[in-house]
């Protein structure tokens, strides 16, 4: 039996209907399958994280090559099909729940075809993590994000801070035929690695605050864009235009700064926080 017969079969035993608005669109390639554990160069020693279990297709292969496979699901029709499927796995721990609230055991290694619905928050919850590798599955509009070039229109918070904390390879491309049901769009296989940070920022907090603050307004100037920021700080808006005109680049947008010139800009309002008391 295929797996789109397989994937069919068990959602209409379960009487699951694919939420959309969960994104579930659930891999039904094995060819693909076998890539993304191949990418991921396991071993026994390998505490594998799962996001999204789903059926359970993928647990199965990462749980022959893994010492132990952590599989999150939210889903609780999805979990009551994973518990019955793996029972006979003792490596495999399924846990039922948010990824962003349940209390994770240590892994070292992420193989996942997460919900699309989550892949923003989903990439900052991961940089905050500590682990060597991950290989997951994005729609491709948000996986070029991930790697885009400055003044490129994908270009933005996700890039910037990607950057300052992870090497991002794309490795392959999933065709929508290959989800059921079937996406709008294309998916890419991406590795993500952690690595120490390219480049200095005297306070990490401020240069994250930052990028979020001037990419949420990425078609005005530096010195406007950055205005709201300020605002934690109950400085008067003339106390904060003053500190926005002597930033370096206030005259530039967003789009047209590389991290590394962010970084500065964070650096000058880490000073003249400090300068006045504030930090």
């Amino acid at each position: 039996m295929t797996l789109l017969n397989e994937t069919k079969r068990l959602l209409r035993r379960y009487r699951i209907i694919p939420k959309k608005r969960l994104g579930q669109n659930f891999l039904v390639d094995e060819e693909i399958l076998h890539k993304m554990v191949a990418y991921a160069h396991l071993n026994e020693e390998d505490t594998v994280l799962e996001i999204g279990a789903g059926l359970g297709f993928l647990t199965e292969k990462l749980a022959e090559k893994a010492e132990r496979v952590i599989a999150v699901e939210i889903d609780d029709k999805l979990v009551r099909v994973l518990r019955k499927r793996l029972r006979a796995w003792d490596n495999v721990t399924i846990l039922h729940g948010d990824i962003m609230k349940v209390n994770l055991p240590d892994f070292n290694k992420v193989v996942s075809t997460p919900p699309y619905s989550i892949s923003s928050p989903l990439q900052f919850w991961l940089l905050d993590r500590s682990f060597n590798e991950a290989i997951l599955s994005f729609q491709e509009e948000f996986a070029r994000r991930l790697t885009a070039p400055v003044k490129s229109k994908d270009y933005g918070r996700l890039t910037g801070t990607t950057y300052y904390r992870a090497d991002v390879e794309v490795l392959d491309v999933i065709p929508k035929e290959s989800f059921w049901p079937p996406p709008k769009v294309d998916s890419l296989i991406v590795r993500l690695k952690p690595r120490k940070p390219p480049f200095k920022v005297i306070d990490e907090e401020i240069f994250f605050d930052v990028v979020r603050a001037i990419f949420t307004q990425k078609n005005k100037k530096i010195r406007n864009a950055i205005i709201p920021f300020f605002s934690r700080f109950r400085l008067s808006s003339k106390e904060a235009k003053k500190i926005a005109d002597s930033l370096p680049f206030h005259d530039k947008r967003p789009r047209g700064l590389s991290p590394e010139e962010i970084g500065l800009i964070a650096d000058e309002i880490v000073r003249k926080l400090q300068k006045i008391g504030l930090l």
